[in-house]
């Protein structure tokens, strides 16, 4: 059997035909000068395009260190990067978006953090080269983050991780059908780190990431580890009751000592449908937390995975069959 890699590198792939080619001019050459076994496990995430063709391509150029699991629909990048994770046999698993946005040649400083003793290294951008409104929504996001979760992520949004085998185990035992990765491996690991890393722009094509998809991102991270949006929310509601009391009391005192009045209905007006907007985002907020125990109650699978392209192997144990005449 041959010796199991030391490292595997995790790219979930969604419609990159036109970067693809690229990412493997760079990625290949960067893992070769580490001098480390390592496997590359790119996911087709129900693309649309060639990518499916070209990554098949790639792994008839280099089987020895290429696999390829082919999703039959688009599950989201994390749910790809879980598929990845079920199938990577490396020590160390390093996770990569396709865009070249983080350089593969960088996976050297998380492998080094990872010799010093580290079991999970997450990464800062430098000089992000994203818009304007996407760096001050990522800010917004992270100090909103750590208030409520207490996970200390200085950006959360670089794929560019890695993880020790036991943090990876750690997450698919999990079974969750929406999680956020490198929020969970944080609260599995006992030596976390952070490295800088360069930024570059996006080799080509376009983000597969819309306005909502982002909301609903930080939506799982806030929901899925935290309750405190649903205790700060019964905190207001006591308040608001309390204020509401102490209000119509003073209504009362006023038509008993003024009289019938029929000045202030408009403000009265004001308040109520301030106190309905309020009421509508609280039964919005408990919407989100009863939709997830929804979606993991039926237990339905997390991805479906068409076909597995790999070089075939001795599984251990089994002695391998000559040919058949």
């Amino acid at each position: 059997m041959a010796a199991l890699p030391r490292v595997s590198v995790i790219i979930p792939v969604y419609n990159e035909e036109a970067g693809l080619q690229s990412l493997f001019d760079r990625l290949y050459p960067a893992l070769d000068a580490l001098s480390v076994r390592y496997e590359i496990v790119f996911i087709n995430d129900g693309s649309r395009d060639r990518s499916p063709a070209i990554l098949r391509q790639q792994f008839e150029r280099r089987p020895d260190v290429t696999r390829v699991i082919l999703l039959n629909g688009n599950y989201g990048q994390h749910m790809a990067i879980m598929a990845g994770f079920e199938q990577a046999r490396g020590d160390r698993i390093v996770t990569l978006d396709a865009d070249l946005q983080n350089p593969p040649e960088e996976i050297g400083k998380l492998l080094a953090a990872m010799d010093a003793g580290h079991d999970y290294v997450g990464t800062i951008r430098q000089n992000r080269r994203d818009s304007a409104w996407r760096r001050w929504a990522s800010r917004l996001m992270n100090r909103l983050r750590e208030r409520i979760t207490r996970i200390h992520m200085t950006d959360q949004g670089c794929m560019l991780r890695a993880y020790d085998r036991n943090i990876v185990q750690a997450i698919v035992a999990c079974r969750e059908v929406n999680t956020f990765i490198p929020a969970l491996a944080y609260t599995f690991s006992a030596r976390p780190t952070e490295v800088e890393v360069r930024h570059e722009e996006r080799a080509a094509g376009e983000s597969k990431y819309s306005l909502y998809s982002l909301v609903r991102l930080n939506f799982d991270l806030v929901t899925g580890f935290s309750v405190m949006p649903l205790q700060l929310f019964s905190l207001l509601g006591m308040l608001l009751s309390l204020l509401s009391a102490l209000f119509v009391g003073y209504l009362l005192l006023r038509r008993l000592i003024l009289g019938p009045e029929a000045e202030g209905v408009f403000t009265l007006f004001a308040i109520t449908f301030f106190l309905i907007g309020i009421l509508l985002f609280g039964i919005g907020l408990l919407g989100e937390y009863v939709g997830r125990i929804y979606q993991q109650v039926r237990e339905r699978p997390r991805f479906l995975v068409e076909a597995i392209l790999e070089a075939p192997a001795d599984v251990p144990g089994r002695h391998s069959q000559p040919p058949q005449p």
